[in-house]
């Protein structure tokens, strides 16, 4: 392709809402423009870039076994509130009314569409298993678009589903596309790391996350340091507390609970600056509204005023200490339930008497569905919590004399998120952030048994299909790639996904010598099956290599009067500084040799 063809539309400036390096270089380097917020137009390069995404991503989906197909982006409402995940979505959801008032939703995935595709089509165990995928545009309204195609409300995604007879067949598929995942990243050039994940609104047992370190990551990944154990922040397990002191007699020594008036302090924080306590001394007393079946729950208006009875059946104590951060998803583990939210101020009133910012553990386990209590809480010798009424907290609060650590509500488990000190097995854990570009899960029947995909066994009784769910952001690759590996010149490339692999740069196109020689190459490299790109245009020299490095393309050929009066051409790596003189005869061979051994690289 020659330049002076493309439409390459580079800019100098930084884009004022780009706030990070990937969304900055995408629209710097002419790879997308914004359309409005969080949807964008990928001009030629962008979509060249994803085009190779997508072509790793189908060759491996391929040879793992899956089907391609194709299902529509409208999807009929009723199929998803035959699942309750209407629900779970809820304003994220963009849903349409056509002219016949018929609800329609725009897909944000496609686990129901699929689903009710294989109820209608498979009815033996001698159809599975099955494993059908698409590479389709999903839409989700954000809240917030931000970090360019991080958080976009348009993307698009490589989305897979597999049907099993057996348990043993869905780990067998599931190992499958594991080690297919490693492979797209690892020839997408992306350094990731595979995380254990809470499979959130898709739900099923056991899901892994395919990470990108990165600093603009929004994800947090926790992992020890010899790389033995990763998880997302979410999923995290950490060891509970160990004491060298003997918390029975230690707490036979504190003197009983004393209430301290603290006028119009309700927040952690300001308790500790008002009693000068640390936040470790805190005992926090979230109170929860919970439902089994969705996200519905009777709490969800602050007012809500309930029963006692009622409050009992749907509400639940968390205890945690006052530096740390309640875990949601734990907590819904632990307690068997679908959903859980901050109960509203009635609720709250309603228990324990008092204005929101002063609940206690204290009195309260006998009103309740269940107590949880951390770990962190159960080790303390006493600490400060909240006094049941408003204005004030107590002093010498000690678990288990003053609140149940055991009984039939209350159980002591791990519902934090880990935090700095942490340890797993023994072994210290690390915190950093990354980008999540794929995510692979174990389905279960969550949606077979809802949508009726069903199969006879061989003894003629009839199951639900169990399944499995695997999927990838095209985008969010080329973004992670991006962030993994740029300079303040411009984006560097993996070379499978580089818009081209080479760039030809003649410095003084007039010159009919420089021409013909860079003609020669490009004729020669383009035989050879390399992506090469011809800058031809009639720029200065200092305009052609800025815009060469902008645009990442891994190995840069230089045409200019001394060199090629010479008849040698200047070659240059983009990950190196220094360039490499070869011969006009030998420089397509010899590019073309640098190219496959970089690709040999990635595998």
């Amino acid at each position: 392709m020659r330049y002076s063809q493309c439409f390459i539309p580079t800019v100098k400036e930084v884009p004022a809402e780009a706030e990070i390096p990937s969304h900055q270089l995408m629209i710097r380097a002419g790879l997308m423009r914004k359309l409005s917020s969080g949807t964008y137009t990928y001009l030629p390069l962008g979509w060249k870039v994803l085009r190779k995404i997508m072509e790793i991503v189908r060759q491996e989906m391929n040879a793992a076994g899956a089907m391609e197909i194709m299902m529509p982006i409208l999807q009929p409402m009723e199929l998803w509130q035959r699942t309750g995940r209407d629900k779970d979505y809820g304003p994220t959801m963009f849903k349409l009314t056509d002219r016949k008032d018929s609800q329609t939703a725009l897909a944000p995935t496609a686990e129901e569409v699929v689903t009710s595709l294989v109820a209608a089509d498979v009815s033996s165990y001698k159809q599975l298993p099955v494993n059908l995928y698409q590479i389709n545009t999903k839409f989700r309204d954000e809240l917030r678009p931000r970090f360019g195609v991080l958080r976009s409300r348009e993307f698009i995604m490589k989305d897979a589903y597999s049907f099993h007879a057996d348990l043993a067949s869905l780990e067998e598929t599931y190992n499958k596309m594991y080690k297919a995942y490693c492979r797209i990243f690892t020839r997408c050039g992306l350094k990731f790391v595979a995380v254990e994940a809470e499979s959130g609104p898709i739900g099923g047992s056991a899901s892994h996350e395919f990470m990108v370190p990165c600093s603009a990551g929004e994800d947090t990944i926790v992992h020890t340091e010899d790389g033995t154990y990763a998880a997302n922040i979410e999923k995290a397990e950490i060891d509970a507390p160990s004491t060298e002191i003997d918390l029975i007699n230690v707490r036979s020594a504190v003197s009983p609970m004393e209430e301290v008036n603290t006028p119009n302090v309700g927040s952690i924080d300001a308790v500790c600056k008002f009693l000068k306590a640390a936040p470790q001394q805190m005992i926090k007393t979230l109170i929860y509204s919970v439902s089994f079946g969705g996200p519905e729950v009777p709490s969800r208006h602050p007012t809500a005023s309930l029963a006692a009875d009622e409050i009992r059946q749907q509400t639940i104590i968390c205890l945690l200490r006052g530096d740390h951060e309640l875990n949601e998803n734990k907590a819904m583990h632990a307690t068997g339930t679908a959903h859980i939210e901050l109960a509203g101020e009635g609720v709250i009133q309603s228990l324990t008497g008092a204005a929101i910012g002063f609940a206690g553990p204290q009195g309260l386990s006998g009103k309740v569905l269940k107590i949880l209590i951390d770990p962190s809480v159960a080790a303390m010798v006493s600490g400060i919590t909240g006094a049941n009424k408003t204005d004030y907290h107590v002093r010498n609060v000690v678990p288990g004399r003053d609140f149940p650590l055991s009984g039939d509500n209350v159980k002591v488990t791990d519902i934090r998120n880990a935090a700095a000190g942490d340890t797993h097995a023994g072994k210290a854990l690390v915190f950093s952030k990354g980008i999540e570009v794929g995510h692979v899960f174990k389905l279960g029947t969550k949606y077979s048994a809802k949508l009726d995909a069903n199969f006879l066994d061989d003894k003629g009784q009839s199951n639900a299909c169990i399944m499995g769910c695997y999927g990838i952001g095209i985008n969010r690759i080329m973004a992670s790639a991006i962030e993994m590996s740029f300079d303040p010149n411009g984006i560097i490339w993996p070379i499978s996904i580089a818009p081209f692999e080479v760039i030809i740069t003649s410095v003084s196109p007039e010159d009919s010598l420089i021409s013909d020689a860079a003609q020669k190459i490009y004729t020669q490299l383009q035989a050879q099956n390399i992506d090469v790109l011809f800058d031809d245009r009639p720029e200065r020299a200092g305009v052609k290599f800025k815009d060469a490095d902008l645009l990442g393309i891994p190995v840069r050929i230089t045409l200019g009067k001394k060199s090629v009066a010479q008849g040698m051409v200047e070659v240059k790596l983009r990950t190196e500084t220094e360039n490499k003189m070869i011969a006009i005869d030998q420089a397509a061979c010899e590019v073309a040799k640098m190219i496959n051994d970089l690709k040999k690289v990635l595998g």
